[in-house]
Order: structure tokens, then C-alpha cells, then sequence
């Protein structure tokens, strides 16, 4: 359908076999997600790059497009196909947190994403859930925009909240 024109100036993105239209971008929501590239950049090892808004080919059904994603390897790599996995997902929830946190959480942690953050706009904190099954993330974490938070692909450092918020 996207060959053909379809969705042409439309931002989509196929989840569990659904064609689901995403809602603009406000302008603290696309701040929030340069920051939030731009620091896990920063503390990413060798071996991992940062992919944006770029999708993730998890089980032929679903080609979510996160807002954010850590993937192991170099990005030439995946010239002929998408990835198919994420050491790390984030989403920048404003408009999208209620569908960030069940629909998205769900998915991520049914395909073994095995960590996925919201950057909640409104609240300004980060939901970190980690330990996927095929059930749903077994743990869940609200961090302040006071606090610090760490990756699991990078242990050992830390990043502050406050640095991934508008």
C-alpha cells in the first residue's frame, strides 16, 4: 500500500497487522526525541547505533517506527531490511501515552524488546519497563525528572531526566 502511494504524506506504521495514522509532531514532542537521541548517542559503545523514527521489523505483522531505538550493529547493515530487534526502545509520549503504554509496551515486550522507556511529556518522567515476556514487561520503574536513569546496554552510566525533557 505505501508503494502505491497510500499514505502519502501520512505518518503510519503497521502493528499487529493494523495500519495505525500517528498524530503530528508538536514541537516539544520532536525536541524530546533529538535530546533523547542525542544522549544515548553520547553513552552508546561500539558496536550500537541510534535509530529515529526508523521501523523495526517484529514478526511480519508489525513494522512499528519508534521514536528512538538503540540496535546492535552498524547501520549499513540493514541497507536490504529493516532490524529486527532493539537493545532499547523509547517513545515520547504527549498526545500517544495511554497507546504508549499498552498497545506499544505490549508489543515491544511480546517480541522481547528487553528494555522500553515513555518519556512522558506531561509528567515529565521517564517509564522504564524491563524483563520482557510474551505476557508484558515484568517490571515497571517511574524515574523523576530529578533523577538519573541507566540503560541496561550501557551499565555503568547514567543520564539525567531532566536532559531528555523539553
Amino acid at each position: 500500500m505505501a508503494a502505491i502511494g497510500l499514505f502519502d504524506g501520512r505518518r503510519v506504521e503497521l502493528v499487529e497487522g493494523q495500519v495505525i495514522e500517528m498524530p503530528p509532531m508538536s514541537s516539544p514532542r520532536i525536541t524530546s526525541v533529538t535530546l533523547v537521541a542525542t544522549a544515548l548517542q553520547a553513552v552508546a559503545p561500539e558496536g550500537f547505533f541510534i535509530g529515529v523514527q526508523g521501523p523495526l521489523s517484529l514478526g511480519g505483522r508489525s513494522d512499528p517506527e519508534p521514536d528512538v531505538a538503540v540496535i546492535a550493529g552498524e547501520v549499513r547493515q540493514y541497507a536490504a531490511a529493516h532490524p529486527r530487534s532493539a537493545a532499547l526502545v523509547v517513545e515520547v509520549a504527549d498526545t500517544s501515552l495511554r497507546y504508549d503504554r499498552t498497545e506499544k509496551a505490549d508489543l515491544y515486550a511480546q517480541h522481547g524488546v528487553p528494555e522500553y522507556w515513555i518519556v512522558n511529556l506531561a509528567d515529565r518522567q521517564v517509564e522504564v519497563h524491563r524483563d520482557p515476556t510474551p505476557a508484558g514487561y515484568r517490571s515497571r520503574e517511574v524515574v523523576s525528572s530529578s533523577a538519573n536513569i541507566s540503560a541496561r546496554f550501557v551499565p555503568g552510566v547514567s543520564i539525567r531526566v531532566a536532559d531528555l525533557l523539553p
